[in-house]
């Protein structure tokens, strides 16, 4: 399933969705109605388990007529971040290249770290598809970017083996780690990459059974067309079931929980001269199988 949330310009209020083909997103709780009980937010909806969810998933595959204003135009409509998590766990220095060129800009390690580089974002650091990333140039004038995998939670999990960890993920999107690279502190990060828009998120969940094996995945980003990033989730260090288990061995993961799982090479901080996102910039993330997260920069 490519589940969203989304609304209408004639309704704001936030919805349930789903896309059944390019061309059509439908409003589960309305076009599932007296067929499945269908929850309306997407935290209810993955709280809710397998068991709704296979039911959703057959009623979406085996429907082929849906009632009026159950459906609309995915150009009609608005996405959102598909949830706000209760916390975003990020994953840093995750990819080969990437951990070489952070050390030569970004003052981290040369060697390959031995255990997951583990930080976090609040949840006030979402926004979704086409919303804009703050850029506060009294704070930072080294505003970055970072395509990255993110791995949402679908169950309680606390010290879960890497052997059963893939159980334990309801499905995957994209999140852009956005860092004011000149606001760490002291080796902390948490500052820097926690301010509010930084973690733009979406534009859909898409299920883990349709997925599969989310360590083939192409990761690309550009700033205005031009690409910056272009790498493979094949070339983590720490593959999802290694992370999960780490981070439950001592933190219990709650359904819609994020893992934002690395970045590869290609930061702005590497490039020569180093360049970083600026007021009027449009940056676009891009993973496949899930889609492109869109977001603008705007001058605060």
């Amino acid at each position: 399933m490519r589940l969203c949330t989304f609304s209408i310009d004639a309704d704001p209020r936030p919805r349930l969705g789903a896309f059944v083909d390019e061309s059509t997103v439908v409003d589960l709780v309305t076009g599932l109605s007296g067929l499945v009980d269908v929850p309306p937010t997407m935290i209810d909806f993955i709280n809710a388990g397998s068991v709704l969810h296979d039911a959703v998933r057959e009623a979406l595959a085996s429907t082929t007529a849906w009632s009026e204003g159950a459906t609309f135009d995915p150009a009609a409509i608005r996405l959102h971040a598909p949830l706000r998590p209760g916390k975003v766990v990020g994953v840093g220095l995750n990819y080969v290249e990437h951990v070489e060129e952070s050390s030569r800009t970004l003052d981290t390690a040369k060697e390959l770290p031995d255990r997951p580089v583990l930080f976090s974002k609040p949840g006030t650091a979402i926004v979704g598809p086409d919303q804009p990333i703050r850029h506060n140039a009294a704070l930072t004038q080294q505003l970055d970017w970072e395509c990255e995998l993110a791995v949402v939670m679908g169950r309680t999990a606390l010290e879960v083996s890497a052997d059963d960890a893939m159980d334990y993920v309801f499905g995957y999107s994209i999140v852009n780690d956005i860092s004011a690279r000149d606001q760490r502190r002291s080796g902390q990060w948490f500052y820097s990459k926690g301010q509010d828009s930084f973690a733009p998120f979406g534009p859909v969940i898409v299920t883990a059974d349709e997925i599969g094996d989310p360590h083939t995945l192409q990761l690309r980003l550009t700033v205005n067309g031009d690409q910056r990033q272009n790498g493979n989730s094949r070339h983590m260090l720490f593959r999802i079931p290694v992370l999960i288990a780490d981070i439950t061995a001592g933190m219990t993961l709650e359904p819609g929980d994020v893992i934002a799982t690395g970045s590869p090479q290609g930061v702005g901080a590497a490039m020569d001269p180093p360049t970083f996102l600026q007021p009027g910039d449009v940056v676009e993330c891009s993973i496949e199988r899930i889609g492109t997260l869109r977001n603008p920069v705007v001058a605060v």
